[in-house]
Protein backbone atom coordinates (compact mmCIF):
# COMPACT_ATOMS: atom_id res chain seq x y z
CA UNK A 1 0.00 0.00 0.00
CA UNK A 2 2.79 2.31 1.07
CA UNK A 3 4.45 1.63 -2.41
CA UNK A 4 0.93 2.57 -4.13
CA UNK A 5 0.97 6.05 -2.18
CA UNK A 6 4.37 6.81 -3.26
CA UNK A 7 3.94 5.84 -6.54
CA UNK A 8 0.93 8.06 -7.02
CA UNK A 9 2.74 11.07 -5.22
CA UNK A 10 5.84 10.48 -7.83
CA UNK A 11 2.79 10.89 -10.78
CA UNK A 12 1.11 13.80 -9.34
CA UNK A 13 4.56 15.62 -8.89
CA UNK A 14 5.41 14.94 -12.32
CA UNK A 15 1.98 15.57 -13.25
CA UNK A 16 2.40 19.05 -11.89
CA UNK A 17 5.82 19.64 -13.58
CA UNK A 18 4.19 19.29 -16.94
CA UNK A 19 1.30 21.00 -16.21
CA UNK A 20 3.49 24.30 -14.65
CA UNK A 21 5.65 23.68 -17.84
CA UNK A 22 2.88 23.54 -20.89
CA UNK A 23 1.57 26.76 -18.73
CA UNK A 24 5.07 28.68 -18.93
CA UNK A 25 5.36 27.64 -22.65
CA UNK A 26 1.72 28.87 -23.25
CA UNK A 27 2.73 32.47 -21.83
CA UNK A 28 5.33 32.77 -23.31
CA UNK A 29 3.53 31.82 -27.10
CA UNK A 30 1.23 34.16 -25.93
CA UNK A 31 3.47 36.97 -25.50
CA UNK A 32 5.65 36.15 -28.51
CA UNK A 33 2.29 36.00 -30.60
CA UNK A 34 1.54 39.70 -29.20
CA UNK A 35 4.97 41.10 -30.33
CA UNK A 36 4.92 39.30 -33.96
CA UNK A 37 1.26 40.74 -34.51
CA UNK A 38 2.71 44.33 -33.19
CA UNK A 39 5.71 44.24 -35.57
CA UNK A 40 3.54 42.67 -38.41
CA UNK A 41 0.54 45.83 -37.78
CA UNK A 42 3.96 48.21 -38.33
CA UNK A 43 5.26 46.27 -40.70
CA UNK A 44 1.71 46.24 -43.13
CA UNK A 45 0.78 50.38 -41.99
CA UNK A 46 5.00 50.99 -43.37
CA UNK A 47 4.37 49.16 -46.75
CA UNK A 48 0.94 50.93 -47.07
CA UNK A 49 2.18 53.98 -46.83
CA UNK A 50 4.98 53.48 -49.26
CA UNK A 51 2.14 52.01 -51.87
CA UNK A 52 0.19 55.14 -51.22
CA UNK A 53 3.30 57.29 -51.44
CA UNK A 54 3.35 56.52 -55.12
CA UNK A 55 0.42 57.56 -56.24
CA UNK A 56 -0.52 61.21 -57.42
CA UNK A 57 -2.37 64.30 -55.56
CA UNK A 58 -2.50 65.15 -52.19
CA UNK A 59 -2.73 62.17 -50.57
CA UNK A 60 -0.09 60.81 -51.77
CA UNK A 61 2.10 64.03 -51.59
CA UNK A 62 1.12 63.69 -47.77
CA UNK A 63 1.97 59.85 -47.50
CA UNK A 64 5.66 61.44 -48.59
CA UNK A 65 5.92 63.72 -46.37
CA UNK A 66 5.73 61.06 -43.58
CA UNK A 67 8.25 59.01 -45.32
CA UNK A 68 10.65 62.05 -45.26
CA UNK A 69 9.85 62.59 -41.36
CA UNK A 70 10.75 59.56 -40.82
CA UNK A 71 13.71 59.07 -42.44
CA UNK A 72 14.96 62.79 -40.90
CA UNK A 73 14.17 61.33 -37.54
CA UNK A 74 15.55 57.70 -37.52
CA UNK A 75 18.64 59.76 -39.24
CA UNK A 76 18.83 61.96 -36.51
CA UNK A 77 18.26 59.20 -33.37
CA UNK A 78 21.27 57.30 -34.69
CA UNK A 79 23.35 60.28 -34.73
CA UNK A 80 22.57 60.67 -31.26
CA UNK A 81 22.86 57.25 -30.12
CA UNK A 82 26.17 57.42 -31.97
CA UNK A 83 27.54 60.28 -30.03
CA UNK A 84 26.08 58.67 -26.76
CA UNK A 85 28.14 55.89 -27.50
CA UNK A 86 31.43 57.49 -28.11
CA UNK A 87 31.03 59.28 -24.53
CA UNK A 88 30.64 62.99 -26.53
CA UNK A 89 29.41 65.95 -24.12
CA UNK A 90 25.39 65.84 -25.26
CA UNK A 91 24.02 68.01 -22.55
CA UNK A 92 20.13 67.55 -22.77
CA UNK A 93 20.57 66.58 -26.70
CA UNK A 94 19.00 63.01 -25.68
CA UNK A 95 16.05 64.54 -23.95
CA UNK A 96 15.60 66.83 -26.59
CA UNK A 97 15.43 63.98 -29.04
CA UNK A 98 13.14 62.10 -27.35
CA UNK A 99 11.01 64.85 -27.22
CA UNK A 100 11.64 65.52 -30.57
CA UNK A 101 10.80 62.14 -31.78
CA UNK A 102 7.21 62.21 -30.02
CA UNK A 103 6.43 65.32 -31.55
CA UNK A 104 7.47 64.45 -34.39
CA UNK A 105 4.77 60.68 -34.43
CA UNK A 106 1.87 62.88 -33.46
CA UNK A 107 3.20 65.36 -36.60
CA UNK A 108 2.77 61.67 -38.31
CA UNK A 109 -0.58 60.40 -37.10
CA UNK A 110 -1.79 64.36 -37.95
CA UNK A 111 -0.69 63.28 -41.42
CA UNK A 112 -2.02 59.63 -41.97
CA UNK A 113 -5.58 60.97 -41.03
CA UNK A 114 -5.54 64.01 -43.32
CA UNK A 115 -3.83 61.53 -45.77
CA UNK A 116 -6.95 59.18 -45.27
CA UNK A 117 -9.34 61.70 -45.64
CA UNK A 118 -8.31 63.19 -48.63
CA UNK A 119 -7.99 59.74 -49.84
CA UNK A 120 -12.07 59.46 -49.28
CA UNK A 121 -13.08 62.99 -49.80
CA UNK A 122 -12.82 64.64 -53.02
CA UNK A 123 -13.02 68.11 -50.70
CA UNK A 124 -9.63 69.76 -49.75
CA UNK A 125 -8.78 71.50 -47.03
CA UNK A 126 -5.84 73.81 -48.30
CA UNK A 127 -5.02 75.55 -44.94
CA UNK A 128 -4.78 72.61 -43.15
CA UNK A 129 -2.33 70.84 -45.62
CA UNK A 130 0.01 74.35 -45.57
CA UNK A 131 -0.03 74.10 -41.79
CA UNK A 132 1.22 70.67 -41.86
CA UNK A 133 3.71 71.41 -44.44
CA UNK A 134 5.18 74.38 -42.42
CA UNK A 135 5.45 71.92 -39.45
CA UNK A 136 6.89 69.54 -41.74
CA UNK A 137 9.59 71.62 -42.28
CA UNK A 138 10.11 72.98 -38.94
CA UNK A 139 10.76 69.12 -37.47
CA UNK A 140 12.49 68.23 -40.69
CA UNK A 141 14.65 71.73 -40.21
CA UNK A 142 15.14 70.79 -36.78
CA UNK A 143 16.73 67.29 -37.27
CA UNK A 144 19.08 68.61 -39.98
CA UNK A 145 20.66 71.58 -37.52
CA UNK A 146 20.67 68.70 -35.00
CA UNK A 147 23.11 65.64 -37.60
CA UNK A 148 25.17 68.82 -38.17
CA UNK A 149 26.06 69.82 -35.37
CA UNK A 150 26.87 66.56 -34.22
CA UNK A 151 28.89 66.33 -37.73
CA UNK A 152 30.43 69.41 -36.99
CA UNK A 153 31.80 67.62 -33.54
CA UNK A 154 32.52 64.30 -34.88
CA UNK A 155 35.00 66.49 -37.36
CA UNK A 156 36.84 68.05 -34.78
CA UNK A 157 36.87 64.98 -32.63
CA UNK A 158 38.94 63.15 -35.67
CA UNK A 159 40.66 66.78 -36.66
CA UNK A 160 42.32 65.78 -33.16
CA UNK A 161 42.84 62.30 -32.97
CA UNK A 162 44.74 62.92 -36.81
CA UNK A 163 47.18 65.71 -35.27
CA UNK A 164 48.10 63.79 -32.28
CA UNK A 165 49.05 60.95 -34.73
CA UNK A 166 50.79 63.05 -37.25
CA UNK A 167 53.29 64.30 -33.94
CA UNK A 168 53.35 60.85 -32.56
CA UNK A 169 54.42 59.66 -36.40
CA UNK A 170 56.93 62.60 -36.49
CA UNK A 171 58.38 61.58 -33.34
CA UNK A 172 58.62 57.88 -34.13
CA UNK A 173 60.17 58.61 -37.08
CA UNK A 174 62.77 60.61 -35.87
CA UNK A 175 63.61 58.34 -33.00
CA UNK A 176 63.84 55.51 -35.48
CA UNK A 177 66.87 57.72 -37.49
CA UNK A 178 70.53 57.09 -35.97
CA UNK A 179 72.06 59.44 -33.89
CA UNK A 180 75.62 60.43 -35.84
CA UNK A 181 78.39 59.08 -34.18
CA UNK A 182 80.50 62.00 -32.05
CA UNK A 183 83.89 60.13 -33.16
CA UNK A 184 82.91 60.62 -36.88
CA UNK A 185 82.06 63.90 -36.66
CA UNK A 186 85.38 64.43 -35.30
CA UNK A 187 87.41 62.77 -37.51
CA UNK A 188 85.02 64.25 -40.31
CA UNK A 189 86.04 68.00 -39.05
CA UNK A 190 89.97 66.88 -39.01
CA UNK A 191 89.88 65.23 -42.88
CA UNK A 192 88.35 68.62 -43.90
CA UNK A 193 90.72 70.93 -41.67
CA UNK A 194 93.59 69.58 -43.06
CA UNK A 195 92.21 69.21 -46.62
CA UNK A 196 91.74 73.34 -46.44
CA UNK A 197 95.90 73.49 -44.90
CA UNK A 198 96.80 71.90 -47.98
CA UNK A 199 94.77 73.83 -50.47
CA UNK A 200 96.65 76.73 -48.42
CA UNK A 201 99.23 78.23 -50.96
Amino acid sequence: MAKIGEFLVVVMVILMFLLLLGGVGIFLLVKLGKKAAVKARQASVRLSTHVNAMGTGDAAEVERLRLDLRREVTLTRQAVEHAQREGWGLGDLPKLMADLSGQADVHDRQLGMYAQQRRISPYIDHATLDRLREHQAKLTAMCARIRADLLGDQVHHSATGIADLSSRTDLEIEARRHAPDPLDEIDDLYRRTMQERKDLP
